[in-house]
């Protein structure tokens, strides 16, 4: 009769421990004791690769680098630029004549109202008239989008702050 220190049955079990996948297998439980081809110690459990987790600035940056980002970034510059310019220039008349050209400016067109007058209200409209149609292109041309781009954003960043859920 033979007698067994066991370690050929711990040796043999370590190695095969990748191609079987025993469940009942207890990586925190083995190696305890067992030493390596070396003569050292082994791990009780071996080092493992840990998956390349990705930040949220790196989220961030490839979200702005796609071509829905891109679209309604464009869309946005599209309206923005040539209202704000042609609103720049209606101010920038406005003041300009209110200026140099008083005369102009302090002709009546009904009673009291004078052109100065006129011109002063269209400011307040054309400011209220900007507003609705800047408001009415985001919901028309940017708005779904940008919405669906946030939703994917946070579910991208809920993964790697919390998980699954």
């Amino acid at each position: 009769m033979e007698k067994h220190d066991g370690r050929e049955v711990a040796q043999t079990r370590a190695g095969d421990r990748g191609v079987l996948g025993d469940p009942w297998y207890d990586a925190l439980a083995s190696g305890w004791g067992e030493l390596d081809g070396t003569g050292a110690p082994a791990l009780a459990v071996p080092p493992q690769a840990a998956p390349p987790e990705r930040s949220a600035a790196a989220i961030y940056l490839e979200v702005q680098r796609s071509a829905a980002f891109q679209e309604v970034r464009s869309r946005y510059r599209r309206f923005v630029i040539p209202a704000a310019a042609a609103f720049f220039a209606w101010y920038l008349a406005y003041i300009l004549a209110a200026t140099t050209a008083p005369g102009l400016m302090g002709r009546p067109v009904a009673g009291a109202v004078n052109v100065a007058m006129l011109a002063g209200l269209g400011q307040f409209l054309s400011t209220f008239l900007l507003t609705w149609l800047y408001s009415r292109h985001a919901r028309l041309r940017r708005d779904r989008a940008a919405l669906e781009l946030r939703w994917d954003t946070q579910e991208m960043t809920r993964m790697i702050e919390g998980g699954q859920r």
